[in-house]
């Protein structure tokens, strides 16, 4: 084989991505008689750009689809576009484009970015969110849903932006205000459509754990979210008022730590007090400027209003405490009321602290004296949450908090003050999104017949082209024509309503759309979801790990129910890729610096290439736009191919892990890629002609070495590959490739085992460099291409040593090593032993006492 002078990454890479192309390798067809196999990326948003995540989120995806295609499966590896969305209208906004043109635009020039990596991607069974013929089947299942009771439309407390006149989700509201106008967010009360996603709770917790293939923190954090709690609801009544005060807790065993009653800045109550106190009001509109998010309440400082009310206590009627309104009490969760434990709830304690409230301490470790226990408030900053015994609680004393609880619930019931019941943090979802770029929400409101859904013959409901972002708010509110229309049921004036959907819910269902994309009828052909769901390996970021995992495991069990699929959980295999780092540089003017413009000098200082001006350099950090420290996948895959930036994503770090870019790793990924062309290229010795069998007993022993290295090589990167393990694949294969020159041409066999450690090198480094790959492939004479072709198969008997390496010890000291045959006589083991030269050295003149020979481990000699 003669080769090039050098190896031509760009035309070499063009090339076969352009041969996949025209051989159609990567269309996938439904195929009963074959295993399938569905990978899928979670797919990007059109920002118009590629960055570093990109590329190695889909470089591992691109990996497993071409390693399961090896293998003989079926695979279906399809792309699309989370279309919809905030940032579009914002950009709309700032340049005076149209959102839909914005978007398209992003659309094509990101494909184009994405191309180069030669992705193995059926590019027939592209979808974007944002057309017509993708969410017209959307309107249809919020339809049906609708007609299941699923989807409801109430009045919820919702982040008000009041610049942007928009709701904002919890992450849209950063220290109490919006996150692009800067404005302090309110707490409003508006009409949202919503999800009924709390009915199937149960289900969904239950679930988690027959998910396998899921990593175990994600699947903690959706136990987390979904929240099950058993508690008990408590009816504290209220001096002076008929109606009681309605709690729930999951805490009932720490009542006798009572010292205070909190509700909601929304509770219905406290309405009612607000519209004659005008200092409460006052007190709850303060409370409505920090927004929604659990998050901000927990950080915001503890709070509270007396009311003047006093609750009387569950076990005593001489024993009540106060009522007051506090900022930190969720409407959304229980009764929107609690009665607070300063001593064993943390909260509750900085509350108390602040109030000079009583904290009585009503739980203690487990080998407290009970009976001897002190009454004594509890000292310190922090509340006692752990684990322990009732005391201070008359009849709970003693009990485990288990049993204290238990003993508790049975107490009120038994006294008409409450009952034991399941609660969970779960909200149902609300799905209304006062914007323009979003799905329309299928519903015409009529002043006769109320909510009427739009027709399933008028579907899909689209956005009209024509709309106004010179003022703030929702261009459809204020559109002149869109939204009059006549009602279908009675023809009378009405009007469309004008939420648009949040763009979660086209991330819900996206993945079922993949199976069959252009179908007109229906959202998908149920003979291909059958067929190809669930997603046998799902890939992204962990930041999804809750909302947007569970609205699709929600939404599947939605479409079941209403005959649309079959099953119940989307996403058999999930894997979440670390992030992408990246060193920071300063400047000296305080300025952060894109890597791009600094140089980073060999003493580990660095300075500015546009004038020589030092730099500070910081730490590795996730690459953002804010501290300037991204790298343009576009220059790196025009500098050094797509198979270098492959294999250093895949090499240097788990794929689970964090990992560091740097020009230094990828300059070694690019010196391998080379180095295995010209290993292929220039071979150490001529190689057989192709299809040489190879036969293991007629090779000398350093072809027999190489060869069993080959097949064992095989077994341990498919077990790698099975198992996520990339970096330690490309570990393995590294080692063989490092070891094919050392054979000699004289060598007997050496011809046939060059052939095929060269092939099983390339073969296994396919699905991680393609297309340097199928170079080699060629050059190796083959006329089947790589990406039609199988994976290799380790011959079990090769993968056996046939000798071990024993550890040699004088008196339980090491002195050397001996290779034997693998289940060798004692007597043998002994004899070589004894002919280590450092062995004889620490013996020689010494009487042997003993030698212990433990097979196929280790030899000791005693000596005295």
């Amino acid at each position: 084989m003669a080769a090039a002078d050098r190896y031509n990454v760009k035309e070499t890479e063009a090339h076969w991505q352009t041969v996949w192309a025209e051989r159609d390798c990567f269309r996938a067809v439904e195929d009963p008689a074959r295993k399938k196999y569905y990978v899928l990326e979670m797919f990007p948003y059109p920002s118009g750009r590629i960055h570093m995540g990109h590329l190695r989120n889909y470089t591992m995806g691109d990996l497993v689809a071409r390693y399961r295609r090896a293998r003989g499966f079926n695979v279906l590896h399809p792309m699309g576009w989370d279309a919809f969305g905030l940032p579009a209208e914002n950009a709309a906004i700032q340049r005076g484009a149209h959102p839909a043109q914005w978007t398209r635009q992003n659309i094509d020039a990101m494909r184009e970015q994405f191309k180069p990596m030669g992705l193995s991607i059926d590019w027939t069974r592209e979808v974007s969110t944002c057309e017509p013929d993708y969410y017209r089947h959307e309107q249809k299942m919020f339809l049906d849903f609708y007609k299941a009771d699923l989807a409801y439309r109430t009045e919820a407390w919702v982040n008000w932006d009041p610049v942007e006149h928009t709701v904002l989700a919890n992450e849209q509201v950063i220290d109490g205000k919006g996150w692009r106008s800067g404005a302090p967010v309110e707490r409003r009360k508006l009409a949202q459509w919503s999800f009924r996603i709390t009915r199937y709770a149960d289900d969904l917790l239950a679930a988690i754990k027959d998910l396998e293939r899921w990593p175990d923190k994600v699947r903690l954090m959706q136990t987390n979210w979904i929240g099950r709690s058993e508690g008990a609801f408590l009816r504290w009544d209220i001096q002076g008022r008929d109606d009681p005060l309605d709690v729930f807790t999951t805490r009932p065993d720490t009542l006798y730590g009572a010292s205070f009653c909190a509700l909601s800045p929304n509770h219905p109550l406290t309405a009612e007090l607000a519209e004659t106190n005008p200092a409460l009001k006052e007190f709850v509109a303060e409370c409505a400027r920090i927004g929604t998010s659990e998050e901000a309440i927990e950080t915001a400082e503890k709070k509270g209003f007396d009311t003047g009310l006093r609750a009387v206590h569950p076990f005593d009627p001489d024993w009540t405490v106060p009522i007051y309104v506090a900022n930190f009490v969720l409407m959304e969760y229980g009764t929107g009321a609690i009665f607070g434990c300063p001593a064993h709830d943390q909260r509750d304690f900085d509350f108390a602290k602040k109030y000079d409230l009583p904290i009585l301490t009503v739980v203690a470790p487990r080998d407290v004296d009970v009976a001897a226990f002190s009454t004594d408030l509890v000292a310190g900053d922090e509340a006692f949450v752990g684990d322990g015994v009732a005391v201070n609680s008359d009849f709970l004393n003693g009990l485990s908090v288990t049993d204290a609880k238990r003993a508790a619930i049975e107490r009120v019931d038994s006294l008409g003050k409450g009952e034991g019941t399941v609660q969970f943090r779960l909200r149902d979802w609300g799905v209304s999104r006062q914007r323009y770029w979003g799905c329309p929400i299928p519903v015409i409101h009529c002043e006769s017949c109320g909510i009427v859904p739009v027709p399933e013959d008028q579907l899909p409901v689209t956005l009209p082209e024509d709309v106004d972002f010179s003022a703030p708010g929702n261009p459809l509110d204020r559109h002149p024509t869109w939204k009059h229309v006549d009602c279908p049921t009675c023809g009378k004036p009405a009007r469309r309503e004008t939420d648009t959907f949040d763009t979660f819910m086209e991330s819900s269902w996206y993945f079922a759309r993949f199976c069959s994309p252009w179908s007109e009828t229906e959202a998908f052909e149920r003979k291909a979801v059958d067929y190809w769901l669930p997603v046998d390996q799902y890939i992204g970021g962990v930041e999804h790990a809750v909302l947007h995992l569970l609205y699709s495991r929600f939404f599947i069990r939605a479409l079941r129910d209403c005959g649309y699929l079959g099953l119940a959980e989307p996403f058999a295999g999930l894997f979440t890729q670390g992030m992408v780092l990246h060193e920071v540089y300063m400047g000296p003017d305080g300025a952060w610096l894109e890597p791009a413009e600094v140089e980073v000098l060999p003493d580990g200082t660095a300075r500015r290439l546009s004038d020589g001006a030092p730099v500070t350099v910081g730490r590795a950090e996730k690459m953002s736009k804010s501290k300037r420290n991204t790298v343009d996948p576009e220059r790196i895959l025009e500098t050094y191919g797509a198979d270098a930036a492959r294999l250093f994503i895949v090499s240097d770090n788990p794929p689970d892990g964090d990992m560091e870019w740097s020009d230094a790793g990828l300059e070694g990924a690019w010196r391998y890629v080379n180095r295995v062309w010209r290993l292929v290229a220039e071979p150490p010795v001529a190689p057989a002609p192709v299809g040489t069998a190879v036969s293991a007993a007629d090779l000398d022993r350093p072809a027999l070495d190489l060869y069993k290295r080959a097949h064992k090589t095989i077994a341990g990167v498919t077990e790698d590959l099975e198992r996520f393990r990339f970096n330690t694949a490309v570990a393995r294969i590294r080692e063989l490739t490092n070891a094919i020159p050392a054979l000699k041409g004289d060598v007997k066999g050496a011809d046939a085992v060059v052939r095929f450690a060269l092939e099983t090198a390339v073969r296994l480094l396919n699905p991680m460099v393609p297309h340097v790959t199928e170079q080699c492939w060629t050059l190796l004479g083959h006329d089947r291409i790589l990406a039609e072709s199988d994976w290799p198969e380790a011959d079990p008997a090769m993968c056996v040593d046939d000798t071990v390496t024993l550890a040699v010890q004088v008196n339980g000291k090491l002195r050397g090593n001996i290779e034997v045959p693998k289940d060798c006589p004692k007597e043998d083991a002994e004899a070589a032993a004894l002919a280590v030269e450092n062995v004889r050295a620490h013996t020689d003149g010494k009487t042997i006492r003993k030698v212990v020979v433990v097979p196929n481990r280790i030899v000791n000699i005693v000596v005295g």
